[in-house]
């Protein structure tokens, strides 16, 4: 136990030599980890708002169920344990007749023109919300299939729109964070190999002596663990100063259509992901670098 916790403090103490002896080594590989983590993160940001923006919208895009009009408005207010009972329903919203005889004449400006409009003209109406927009037409027709509902409306056009919207910004996201990921890694590889090859003399008179692979190899991933928390930690730090920064700009170009999330709300993901990619590159990186020089 005690031969290992020295072995252990000797990896670390040799890589933390290795990071000041090949010192702009170290500067560079630190410098594309960073560069690296804010790009991936603020495509990552820009997806997160974006969903979100299509997540209201979403939640604007509701079904109207359509009451019968022999039902009272007590019996009308029942229904809404058997509308909540269908699958990708999540709430709804019970509407008077007096309540759509409003909301139809506050659309427009001259109200005096529809005095006379009565709420008898009207039928009381539920406003749905379900869970996954792109179920919109299944749920529309589970909706109309409840008893008491003679008619549904939705917006298939709208909720449609959303939907490849979403796909696509998803898709594009993900593909840009694995190149990006792929170009990290082969550029740290590449990096840490020309700083192993400076050192290729010592890893063979290392060999040569009895040193065993694993003996030579962990003062490499413990220097790569390091340059990689050193970075994954700071890149979070500026790209969480940079996002702080627009944040309190847009706050003066908002309209009301939409805001941005703030950082607090994904900084621990944020935080999570950055440290495990930071890693994967870092230690990654040493562990490919070295294969090669391992093998004299």
């Amino acid at each position: 136990m005690k031969l290992s916790r020295n072995r252990t403090g000797y990896y670390i103490k040799e890589g933390f030599t290795s990071i000041f002896t090949h010192s702009l080594m170290s500067f560079a590989s630190v410098c594309i980890i960073i560069a690296f983590l804010v790009i991936m993160g603020s495509f990552a940001l820009l997806a997160v708002n974006i969903n979100a923006v299509i997540g209201e919208l979403e939640d604007e895009n509701i079904i109207l169920a359509y009451v019968h009009e022999n039902l009272s408005e007590v019996d009308a207010r029942a229904l809404a344990t058997s509308l909540l009972a269908v699958p990708n329903v999540t709430n709804v919203d019970f509407i008077t007749r007096e309540m759509a005889m409003e909301s139809f004449i506050g659309r427009y400006e001259e109200t005096e023109r529809y005095r006379d409009v009565e709420p008898d003209w009207f039928r009381h109406r539920y406003a749905v919300h379900v869970t996954d927009v792109a179920l919109i037409a299944e749920t529309q027709i589970a909706l109309t299939e409840v008893y008491g509902v003679s008619r549904v409306t939705a917006n298939l056009t709208i909720a449609n729109a959303l939907v490849s919207i979403r796909s696509v910004v998803s898709g594009i996201s993900i593909v840009i964070v694995v190149v990006l990921l792929a170009i990290s890694l082969f550029i740290m590889s590449n990096t840490i190999k020309i700083a192993t090859y400076e050192r290729r003399e010592e890893i063979a008179i290392m060999r040569v002596v009895g040193a065993t692979n694993a003996f030579i190899r962990w003062p490499f991933i413990y220097e790569g663990f390091i340059l990689s928390t050193i970075g994954s930690m700071s890149s979070f730090a500026i790209l969480w100063a940079l996002y702080g920064q627009l944040t309190s700009r847009a706050l003066g170009f908002q309209s009301g259509l939409f805001s941005l999330i703030p950082f607090t709300g994904i900084s621990a993901t944020m935080f999570a992901a950055f440290a495990a990619i930071g890693f994967a590159v870092g230690v990654g990186g040493s562990g490919i670098a070295l294969n090669r020089y391992l093998k004299v």
